[in-house]
C-alpha cells in the first residue's frame, strides 16, 4: 500500500521533455534527421540539394536547397511542435500528398542537436537566421543573414544532451551508411531534382536532374538497369498507376538490398506490396533468394492513409485486395512477357544487354555495319517456307570438300524470328542460332523446362490435361508414406494425367502419363513425383497442397520431362524450340531463375577479336 506521498499524480509534462520524447520516435540516428531535413526541402518545392555530413552525420547534417524557402516571422513556427505549412484541416489529413505533415520532425531534432535555419523567402529582400545553442529556440530573434535563395538547416552535436542515447549510435561508417541509404532512396523517387553529398569534407555523390531510367542507372547500376523488365500499368478510373522496373529472378540477391518500394513518391515497406511483387516471381524464383525491382504506385491521396506510423514508411489502403492484385498482375505481366514476332517484347520499353542476360531490342533488322549477305536472308514464318528453310539449312550444314563459300539462298523475306534460325548443337547441352544481332545461345534443358512447365500448368489450369496410355505399366517399390500419398491425391494425380493404382502391399503401377511428358523416363518421372507428393504433404498438408504446391509438382514434372543434356537434336527439332521459347510466357528463364538464353552481338564479337583496329 502506497503512502500518501508516495500517489503518482498526474501532471502536464514541460514542452522540452515533451520534444525529447517525440524526438525518440522521429530521431532514432542521424540518418533519421537527414531524412526529415531532406523531405522539407521537397516540400519546399527544391530544385537542387546539397547535404554536407561530418562524422557520419553526428557532429554535422547540413542541408542546402532551392524551394520558397521560410519568412522571418515563421522561423519561430518552425521550431514549434506542431507548426506546419502543409495541412490545415481534417480534410488536407485524409488527401496529404507532401512528404511530411505533422510538424514535429523540426522541434524533435531542436531539442536533441543545436539546429540553426538560415532562410530566404522568395521575394524577400534578404535572408533571415534562427538558432537553439541551449533550448530548442525558446527566446531566440532571427537575425539578418546572407542567402541568394533557399534555405539552409545545420544540424550540429546530435545528441549532445542526452549522452546516454548517444552511446547507441553505432560507428561513424555504419551511420553514414544509412545516410547514404537514405539519400539514394529520396534521390530515385525525385530524378527531377538534382542532390549532391559530401562527407567530411570529401564529395560522394552528385547527382544532376534526370530522368527516371538515368536516375536508376547512376544509383543502381548498369547491371540492375540491363537485368529489369520496365512495369507500367494504370487504372485511371481507380486512381492506380504502377511503373518502375523488376529485375529477371538471374539478378535474385542473397540479401533484400535492392527492394525499392514507393507509394506516391514515398519510399515504404509495406508487407501488402511486398507480399505481391514476390508473389509475381513465384513461378520464376524459389528458395530464398530475394528479387530486386524499383517500383512507384501513385494513388489516390484519398485511398491510402500515411499518417499510421512515427516514421511514415508504414501506409494503409482503403482496397488493400484491390492494390494487391494490381501490383501482382502488374509485375506479372512484365515478367512473363513473351517475345512478339518482330523480336520485340510485348510490354512496353526496352533493354539493353550486358552479361548472361537476355536481351530483347534490335532483333528485327541488323546494323548498317553488318547488311545482310545474300545467304542470310531470313525466310518467312509460313509453315511451307520453314520447312523449305530446315532443309536449305541441313543441306547447308552438311560437310562440303575443299568448298568453305557462302551458301546462296535466292528467296528474299522481310522477317527474321527473335531468336533466329538454328546453327547447331555445342556439347549436346547449348543450341547456337544464327539472328539478325549476331549469336543467340540456348541452354536446351532450361528452356524446354520452362515451356513444359508453361504447358503442364496451362493444361491443368484449363483441365484439358491429355494423356498417353502406357504399352507396359511401370511398377515400382514404395513406402507406406508414398503408398499412402498416392491413395489420398488420386483425384490431383488424375487431374495432371498419371493414372496410378496400387498392384501390391508395397507396389504401385504408373499406368498413363501427360501427352506432353510422354518422352520422359516413365520410371524416374514417377520416382520424382512420388517423392514430390510425400515431401510436400509431409510439411503443408493434403488441403494446402492441391491449391499452393501443385505448380511445385509441376515444375518438378518439368525439369524431369525436359530435354536431357547431351541429347541430339535435328535441325527441325532446334528450330522448334527456338519458335516455342518465343511465345511462352516468362521464356526468359526456367523454373529455377536461371537464364535460358543469351545474345552475342556482331560489335562484342568484334571486340573480342580485335577487328577494326
Amino acid at each position: 500500500m502506497l503512502s500518501p506521498a508516495e500517489l503518482p499524480i498526474i501532471r502536464v509534462l514541460p514542452d522540452q521533455l515533451i520534444s525529447q520524447i517525440a524526438a525518440g520516435e522521429v530521431v532514432e540516428r542521424p540518418a533519421s534527421v537527414l531524412k526529415e531535413l531532406l523531405e522539407n526541402a521537397l516540400d519546399a518545392g527544391a530544385r537542387a540539394i546539397q547535404i554536407q555530413l561530418e562524422e557520419g552525420g553526428v557532429k554535422l547534417i547540413r542541408i542546402g536547397d532551392d524551394g520558397c524557402g521560410i519568412g522571418r516571422d515563421e522561423l519561430f513556427l518552425a521550431l514549434t511542435r506542431h507548426a506546419t505549412s502543409k495541412i490545415g484541416s481534417l480534410a488536407d489529413l485524409e488527401r496529404v500528398s507532401t512528404c511530411g505533415f505533422r510538424g514535429e520532425a523540426l522541434a524533435a531534432i531542436a531539442s536533441v542537436s543545436r539546429l540553426a535555419i538560415t532562410s530566404r523567402r522568395t521575394g524577400a529582400a534578404h535572408a533571415w537566421r534562427l538558432g537553439n545553442s541551449t533550448n530548442g529556440g525558446g527566446g531566440a530573434s532571427p537575425e539578418p543573414a546572407a542567402l541568394s535563395a533557399g534555405t539552409v538547416v545545420e544540424m550540429r552535436d546530435l545528441y549532445y544532451n542526452t549522452p546516454a542515447r548517444r552511446k547507441f549510435l553505432k560507428s561513424e561508417a555504419t551511420e553514414y551508411a544509412h545516410c547514404q541509404e537514405i539519400v539514394k532512396r529520396i534521390a530515385l523517387a525525385y530524378p527531377e531534382v538534382a542532390f549532391s553529398l559530401a562527407h567530411n569534407g570529401r564529395n560522394a555523390l552528385n547527382l544532376p536532374r534526370a530522368d527516371l531510367p538515368a536516375r536508376v542507372k547512376l544509383l543502381l547500376g548498369d547491371d540492375f538497369l540491363a537485368a529489369a523488365r520496365p512495369l507500367s500499368a494504370e487504372i485511371e478510373t481507380a486512381g492506380l498507376r504502377l511503373h518502375g522496373y523488376a529485375a529477371l529472378p538471374a539478378y535474385a540477391r542473397n540479401r533484400g538490398d535492392l527492394q525499392f518500394c514507393y507509394v506516391n513518391n514515398r519510399f515504404v515497406r509495406d508487407k501488402l506490396l511486398s507480399h505481391a511483387l514476390r508473389a509475381a516471381y513465384e513461378d520464376i524464383l524459389h528458395g530464398s533468394r530475394y528479387p530486386a525491382y524499383c517500383v512507384f504506385l501513385d494513388i489516390d491521396p484519398a485511398l491510402v492513409d500515411v499518417n499510421v506510423h512515427p516514421a511514415k514508411t508504414e501506409v494503409r489502403f482503403r482496397d488493400a485486395r484491390a492494390v494487391h492484385q494490381f501490383v501482382l498482375h502488374a509485375a506479372q505481366r512484365a515478367l512473363s512477357a513473351p517475345m512478339s514476332g518482330t523480336g520485340t517484347p510485348e510490354d512496353t520499353g526496352s533493354n539493353e544487354h550486358h552479361g548472361a542476360l537476355p536481351r530483347f531490342s534490335g532483333f528485327s533488322s541488323p546494323s548498317a555495319e553488318y547488311p545482310r549477305k545474300p545467304w542470310q536472308r531470313p525466310l518467312g514464318v509460313n509453315e511451307d517456307s520453314r520447312a523449305a528453310y530446315y532443309d536449305f539449312a541441313a543441306a547447308a550444314a552438311a560437310p562440303r570438300a575443299g568448298n568453305v563459300g557462302e551458301v546462296y539462298d535466292p528467296r528474299e523475306d522481310s522477317v527474321v524470328p527473335p531468336l533466329g534460325y538454328a546453327l547447331a548443337q555445342l556439347h549436346g547441352v547449348y543450341l547456337l542460332a544464327q539472328n539478325s544481332m549476331g549469336l543467340a545461345l540456348v541452354d536446351i534443358h532450361a528452356a524446354h523446362e520452362r515451356i513444359l512447365y508453361e504447358q503442364l500448368k496451362n493444361a491443368c489450369d484449363a483441365r484439358e490435361v491429355s494423356t498417353q496410355t502406357l504399352l507396359i505399366p511401370v511398377v515400382v517399390e514404395a513406402g507406406a508414406l508414398e503408398m499412402a500419398c498416392a491413395a489420398e491425391h488420386a483425384g490431383l494425380l488424375a487431374t495432371l494425367g498419371f493414372e496410378v493404382s496400387p498392384v501390391g502391399p508395397s507396389q504401385l503401377a504408373l499406368r498413363s502419363v501427360p501427352a506432353l511428358l510422354q518422352k520422359a523416363e516413365p520410371q524416374t518421372l514417377f520416382r520424382a513425383l512420388l517423392s514430390a507428393l510425400a515431401s510436400e504433404t509431409s510439411e503443408h498438408g493434403v488441403a494446402a497442397l492441391a491449391i499452393a504446391r501443385r505448380n511445385e509438382i509441376l515444375a518438378t514434372l518439368a525439369c524431369h520431362g525436359a530435354v536431357r543434356a547431351h541429347r541430339t537434336l535435328t535441325l527441325p527439332e532446334m528450330n522448334a524450340l527456338l519458335r516455342q521459347i518465343e511465345t511462352t510466357e516468362r521464356a526468359d528463364q526456367c523454373n529455377h531463375g536461371r537464364p535460358t538464353w543469351t545474345q552475342i552481338s556482331m560489335e562484342e564479337l568484334d571486340r573480342f577479336f580485335l577487328r577494326g583496329r
